[in-house]
């Protein structure tokens, strides 16, 4: 069976799959919660307001996507250790600002049961909702 023009890949690449992306997800966050450890240790030790934990989390976590996934590598440790990437409709790298976009719309993407996340799972280009708001792609790498 011959699969769609619309459907074929950037330059050769195939998209990463809902349970790639969602295992590259879950090297990322234990990556994050080893990071906050040592953020949480450094405010503590520095005797930073208990408040502030919370907002230095969200810009931790939003620098660690969006610096990452708009890098030349294009991807974050875990998409890296998973052989995958994000790239735009073209199969370029990302801008960090489209990068932000993405990492934002994510919220998006979870405010329904994590609808927005699954559907990577059932998309023709294996998009999940914040894909689709910032046109990007994710692909194996390899």
């Amino acid at each position: 069976m011959e699969v769609p023009a619309s459907a074929q890949p950037v330059a050769g690449a195939t998209y990463a799959g809902f349970w790639k992306r969602f295992a590259a997800y879950i090297v990322d966050v234990i990556a994050l919660i080893v990071i906050g450890i040592i953020v949480r240790l450094i405010l503590h030790l520095l005797h930073a307001p208990g408040g502030i934990y919370y907002p230095v989390g969200i810009v931790i976590y939003w620098l660690y996507f969006a610096y990452q996934e708009s890098s030349v590598k294009q991807a974050t440790l875990g998409k890296q250790a998973l052989g995958i990437k994000v790239t735009d409709l073209e199969g370029n790298r990302i801008s960090f600002a489209r990068a932000t976009g993405r990492y934002f719309a994510k919220y998006v993407s979870s405010f329904i049961l994590m609808i927005g996340w699954i559907m990577a799972a059932f998309t023709e280009k294996k998009q999940a909702l914040h894909d689709m708001i910032a046109s990007t792609l994710v692909v194996n790498a390899r």
